[in-house]
Order: C-alpha cells, then sequence, then structure tokens
C-alpha cells in the first residue's frame, strides 16, 4: 500500500501545483482587477472634485451677474428718461417764452416720454365708457346717470398703467350706476 501511495505522490504534487498556479493567477488577476478599479475610482473622484468646483465657479459667477443685472436693469430705461428730464430743464430755462411756445415744448417732451413708455412696455389704461373691472380699475365713486349702462366708468379721475401687462397702478375712475329714484323724483319735483 505505501507503494500505491508513492506512484500517487507525484500525482498529487503535480495535482497541487496547478491548483498552486491557478490560485496564484487568479490572485494576481484580483490584484489587477482591484489596481484597475481603484485607479478608475481615482479617476471618478478627480472627474467628481473638477464638476464639484466647476459648479460651484459657475454658482458665482451666476450669482455675481444677477446682482449687476438688478443694479443696472434699468439702465437703459434711466438714459432715456434723463433725455426727458433735459428736454424739462432746457424748456424752464428759456427765458421769454411765450405760452404758445412753453405749450409746444411740453407737448414735445410728453411725446417723447411716451415714446419712452412704449419702448419698455408701460401702457396707459384710460376706460372711460369701459364695463369696471376690479382688475385694473379702482372705483372711488358712484355716479348715477341714465346717460351711461350701470356698472361702466363714468368719468376717469387718473389713468392706470400695466407694464408689460401687469398691473403698475389701477386707474382711479367713478362708475355709472342706475339713478336712484327718489333722487329722480325730487330733481324732477324741483324742475
Amino acid at each position: 500500500m505505501n507503494e500505491e501511495k508513492k506512484d500517487n505522490m507525484p500525482e498529487e504534487n503535480s495535482k497541487i501545483e496547478e491548483q498552486d498556479t491557478e490560485l496564484t493567477h487568479a490572485a494576481e488577476e484580483l490584484q489587477n482587477r482591484l489596481e484597475e478599479a481603484q485607479a478608475k475610482a481615482s479617476e471618478y473622484y478627480d472627474a467628481w472634485l473638477r464638476a464639484k468646483a466647476e459648479t460651484e465657479n459657475i454658482r458665482r459667477r451666476l450669482e455675481s451677474e444677477m446682482e449687476n443685472l438688478k443694479k443696472f436693469a434699468i439702465e437703459r430705461f434711466a438714459a432715456e428718461i434723463v433725455a426727458v428730464k433735459d428736454s424739462l430743464e432746457a424748456a424752464l430755462a428759456t427765458e421769454n417764452q411765450t405760452v404758445e411756445g412753453f405749450r409746444e415744448g411740453v407737448g414735445i417732451t410728453l411725446k417723447q416720454l411716451v415714446n419712452v413708455f412704449q419702448n419698455f412696455g408701460l401702457k396707459e389704461i384710460f376706460p372711460e365708457g369701459e364695463k369696471f373691472d376690479p382688475n385694473v380699475h379702482q372705483a372711488i365713486g358712484i355716479h348715477p346717470t341714465a346717460d351711461k349702462e350701470p356698472n361702466t366708468i363714468h368719468h376717469v379721475l387718473q389713468k392706470g398703467y400695466l407694464l408689460h401687462d401687469r398691473l403698475l397702478r389701477p386707474a382711479l375712475v367713478t362708475v355709472a350706476a342706475l339713478p336712484n329714484k327718489e333722487n329722480e323724483q325730487k330733481n324732477s319735483s324741483t324742475s
């Protein structure tokens, strides 16, 4: 039996060596894979750090641009409105001006101001005769009359304004209403 064992020893040694070699190759491959994974992880971490820094730089730049936009948003408007002010000052500085000349100058300046308003989306609300709309009109009184349909604008006391379809200031108006019968009778009996 000992002989059989001796005969099988080289085979077993060979198998052990084969297994040892396979294990060594497997360990080397695992080591290579681990090194590759670590290299990729390092590469991805580096890319993440760069992206994070870039995002932070973009955020700071956008904050700075927003701050400048807030500061200088009305720059174009200011430049155009200064020209209107210059026209008014020139009108006041003119000596020995006739009423007609002064009136003409004010009219030209008003046209200049209206153009500035149009350039910046500022629209006038002058709703006389229109239906009352509480979204753009502010009623400060009721005017009993038979001449106009009830709930329509009787008189505009102050124009309203829209800025790009957003209400800037409502129009101050009086609203037409049906005359009160008692008031009608009093008025007809005194006539």
